[in-house]
């Protein structure tokens, strides 16, 4: 029954990781796409001509964005108290591994 929850929490973690893959591969994919977008408007038109619907697409896409890393990482996007708790007892697992190896 044991080896059947550390499996269980395996693969829960392992679906987590992926998530979080996920979220940071889309914000880099974010960061990418909308520097080429702003330097093409930029450069074509010039700092005068900027309005809201200039930067629309990365406007958007960030609040899809925003959401896509709510779903992963939940209520707790910045450092909230289940990372801490979670962050304290990963620190000590590793810490107690390394005394006792």
């Amino acid at each position: 029954m044991e080896d059947r929850n550390k499996i269980d929490r395996y693969l829960e973690a392992q679906k987590q990781v992926e998530e979080i893959k996920g979220f940071y591969i889309h914000l880099i994919v974010y960061i990418i796409v909308n520097a080429f977008i702003v330097y093409g408007i930029l450069s074509s038109v010039g700092f005068d001509q900027l309005n809201f619907w200039t930067f629309s697409t990365a406007i958007f896409w960030g609040i899809g964005l925003f959401f896509h890393g709510y779903h992963v990482f939940g209520k707790n996007l910045l450092f909230g108290k289940k990372w801490e708790e979670k962050k304290i007892k990963e620190l000590m697992d590793k810490d107690k591994s390394e005394f006792w190896e």
